[in-house]
This record gives C-alpha cells, sequence and structure tokens, in this order.
C-alpha cells in the first residue's frame, strides 16, 4: 500500500518539507501565547505570575512528553528512511500507551495537590491561589495533549509536518477567542478572569485532539494505523525503544528540573520577577522558532538517511544545519536586541517589571547563536543517531553543575537582579556547545538502530 509522503533528494527541498510546518506552527503558538500573556497581564502582576506559574507545570508535563516522543522518533526516522511502516505503527503505539500514563500521573497529582504544588515555586498566598484555581482546570486536558502531541511529533518524522501545523492554528486561535470571550466577560458571556483563561486552554485542547484523529483517519498517511497495529508491540520491541529513549527522557526530565528550579529561586526573590520571566519566556519563545524547527528537521533527515544506510550524507547534512543555524541566528539576536523595548510596550505591567524584562531580552538575544548550534547538536544531530547517552550527559551536566549552581548563588547569597541571575543562567550553554561540538566532530554519533528489527 503506498502512502502518502514526499521524499527530496535536495537538502533545502527536505528542509523545507520538514522545518517550514514546525516553524510556523511553532510562530502561531508563541504568537498566540503572547496574546494570551497580554491578555492575562491585563488582570496584573499576580494573574500573571499565577498563570505563568501553572504553566511551568505544564511546562514540566510537556518537557517530559518530549522525551519520550523524540527518544521513540529515532526509531521512526530510522524506520521511515527504510520503508518500514508496520513498525512506524507499533512505535506510534509505544509513544500513546506511554504519554497516556504520564498525563494520568500529573493530572492526579494536580487534582489531589494543587495548593500544595504551588508553594514550591511561590509564598504569594494570592498568586498561589489564583494558580490553584487555573491548574486544577487545565490539569484536565492533559491526557487530550498527550495523544494530539504523540500524532503531531510521528506526522512531522514522516514528512507530513503540515496536519500538525494546521490543527495547532485552529486550536490556538480558538484558544485565543475563548480566552478574550472567558477572561473579560464578552460576547454575552460571564468575566471570569483566570479561571476563564483555563476553560479556554481546556476547551481548544480537546478540539485539538478530535481535529487532529479525525485528519490523520481521513488522510492516506503511514500513522493512520488500527489499535491492534499501535498494540501490536511485544516486551523486547518496548525495551529496544526504551534503552535508547530512556536517556532522552531522563535528559529532558533532568533539564526542565533545573529550568523548574531556576524558577523557584526566580519566584522566591518577589511576583515582579516572576512576571519579568513569564512575559520574557513568552517572547523568546517567538524568537526561538527558528532553532526548534531546525533542531526537529535536523533529527528527522539525519535519521532517515541513517535508517537508509546514508551515512556519509548524514554527515554532510549536519554540517549543513550548523551554516544554515548560525546565518539565521546571527540576524534574530540583532532583531531581538534592537526591538526589545517596542515589544515589551504592548504589556500592560508596571515599569519594574518592564525594565527588568527588556534586560531579560537583550541579555538571551547575546546567547541566541550558541542556544541554536546546541539544538542542533543535542536535539538533531546526537539524537538522531541513538547517540542519547552522550547528550544526556551534555545537557544535565552543563545544566545542573553550572547553571542551577550559578543561579543558586545569585539569588541566595550575591542578591543579584533578575536579568543579571539570567545570565549567569545562560553561561552553561557556552559550556554544552564546547563540549558538543567534538562529539559531532568525532563521528560517534552515527548509529543505525534499525538494521537487525
Amino acid at each position: 500500500m503506498k502512502f502518502k509522503g514526499e521524499k527530496h533528494e535536495n537538502f533545502y527541498g527536505k528542509l523545507l518539507l520538514i522545518a517550514v510546518p514546525i516553524v510556523i506552527q511553532n510562530f502561531i503558538s508563541s504568537s498566540l501565547n503572547m496574546v494570551d500573556t497580554v491578555m492575562i497581564g491585563k488582570l496584573g502582576d499576580e494573574s500573571i505570575a499565577a498563570v505563568g506559574l501553572g504553566n511551568k507545570i505544564f511546562f514540566l508535563f510537556i518537557v517530559i512528553l518530549f522525551g519520550v516522543y523524540s527518544g521513540a522518533s529515532i526509531f521512526t526516522a530510522q524506520y521511515w528512511g527504510k520503508n518500514d511502516i508496520k513498525n512506524v505503527r507499533r512505535v506510534l503505539g509505544v509513544s500513546l500507551v506511554s504519554g497516556i500514563l504520564i498525563a494520568f500521573v500529573f493530572t492526579l497529582a494536580i487534582i489531589i495537590f494543587p495548593k500544595g504544588i504551588l508553594k514550591i515555586f511561590s509564598k504569594d498566598v494570592k498568586v498561589i491561589e489564583l494558580g490553584a484555581q487555573y491548574i486544577s482546570i487545565v490539569g484536565i486536558s492533559y491526557v487530550f495533549t498527550a495523544v494530539s502531541f504523540a500524532y503531531g511529533f510521528s506526522a512531522r518524522t514522516i514528512g507530513q509536518g503540515k496536519i500538525p501545523m494546521a490543527v495547532s492554528a485552529i486550536s490556538l486561535g480558538i484558544n485565543t477567542l475563548f480566552n478574550y470571550m472567558l477572561i473579560f466577560g464578552k460576547f454575552g458571556a460571564m468575566p471570569l478572569g483566570v479561571k476563564g483563561a483555563a476553560y479556554a486552554t481546556l476547551i481548544a485542547r480537546i478540539i485539538e485532539f478530535i481535529l487532529i484523529l479525525f485528519i490523520v483517519y481521513n488522510s492516506n498517511i503511514a500513522i493512520a494505523a488500527k489499535l491492534s497495529e499501535l498494540m501490536d508491540f511485544s516486551r523486547n520491541f518496548v525495551v529496544k525503544i526504551f534503552k535508547t529513549a530512556l536517556p532522552v527522557i531522563l535528559n529532558e526530565f533532568f533539564w526542565s528540573l533545573g529550568m523548574t528550579t531556576y524558577a523557584v529561586f526566580y519566584a522566591r526573590m518577589s511576583t515582579e520577577a516572576i512576571a519579568s520571566i513569564q512575559i520574557g519566556d513568552t517572547i523568546v519563545g517567538l524568537f526561538f522558532i527558528l532553532s526548534i524547527g531546525l533542531g526537529n528537521s535536523c533529527a528527522v533527515m539525519l535519521g532517515n538517511e541513517i535508517g537508509a544506510n546514508n551515512y556519509e550524507k548524514a554527515i554532510k547534512y549536519s554540517k549543513k544545519f550548523f551554516q544554515v543555524g548560525i546565518v539565521f541566528s546571527v540576524i534574530l539576536t540583532f532583531v531581538l536586541f534592537v526591538s526589545a523595548p517596542v515589544i515589551v510596550s504592548f504589556f500592560n505591567v508596571s515599569d519594574g517589571v518592564a525594565n527588568n524584562t527588556i534586560l531579560i531580552l537583550k541579555i538571551i538575544s547575546l546567547f541566541l547563536i550558541v542556544k541554536t548550534c546546541n539544538m542542533i547538536i543535542i536535539v538533531g544531530i546526537l539524537r538522531s543517531g541513538g547517540d542519547t547517552k552522550y547528550a544526556m550527559v551534555i545537557e544535565m551536566g552543563s545544566v545542573w553543575l553550572i547553571g542551577v549552581p550559578l543561579v543558586w548563588l545569585g539569588t541566595t547569597y550575591w542578591h543579584l537582579p533578575i536579568y543579571i541571575i539570567v545570565f549567569l543562567a545562560n553561561i552553561e550553554e557556552v559550556i554544552k556547545l564546547a563540549v558538543g561540538i567534538p562529539r559531532v566532530l568525532s563521528k560517534k554519533w552515527v548509529k543505525n538502530l534499525v538494521n537487525h528489527s
């Protein structure tokens, strides 16, 4: 049976096919997240801080899912390069079962201990109260997100990135519309404030879940599998996947735990610091979408070539990704540095939050080139060939041995301003790059994981 899927021999043709939908999807997501943040910001610093903390929990959930799905997609990419549809579907099945189980654990914890979880991040009673209202509603959406994310990830890996792109555009548009309606009480609805933002998110994620399943199963693509095909995996198959995926999962978990630890230290500084970081993260997300697109495209393209035994082509592509990444990140560095004051002016926040956010954005802009190269190395090159243990060591070591200690010292003992703390947190990116480049040049990352399947 022939399945839809485009294959280009040209590097830039393949890159555009895979990267453009990812970049557009992330651009839409980041743009609408910024609009949402502007809306919530109109409710005050406490509301934006509460939603920011709620999103930290969702961030932890998504990062763990990303670890599972990213690890599994190493096999999907190589099986797709080998034209092995049966195992592509089995890998999706393993991803779905794993993702749903993770979602249930998070949802249960949120329902039972909403305030207890938020107290880890903040001592502000009002922020905790608002945050608990928010996560108690949004937590219900996690299982829908797990399924949507699994299908979207698999679709991108087989060159069908336009499907999750279209679905995300629709669902995020719905999220923004319902945010406007439910936060402020427009179109006859009651003004619900932070609760309104939570209900809007829940509605959007349910619609996203329905849409992606409908499109996938009404299209002739390889992941439109029956339940029996998804569940047709053995214990040995699961072990094989998780042997490679586990370092990715641990990598993403401990990296996200490091980012969460940063958030805890930031939150203990002040509510202003939380708000500045929340706005800064939202804006930087908009500028970092190209790096995400390049990293994910690199993993897919190199994985396809390795699965097809085209090792020299995979190595050649890895060098081209660096060239493209450096050119675009230099441009984005300049744009973010210059435009930071203009962008921040759209947010209705106090002068203190605005000034701190501008400085945070300018500092992060200086690290964009390094961050982009690290995305290409870890998410793209090393993972494409299953060199996940080395990637894990680089990521975990830099965050926990460099970043976290510096942020801890800066907030607890040196009592530095939030923008200097952000600078300290990003020093680990430079160390990561210095350790990652020699591994790429050694070519030890080129490993075919599906030859004997």
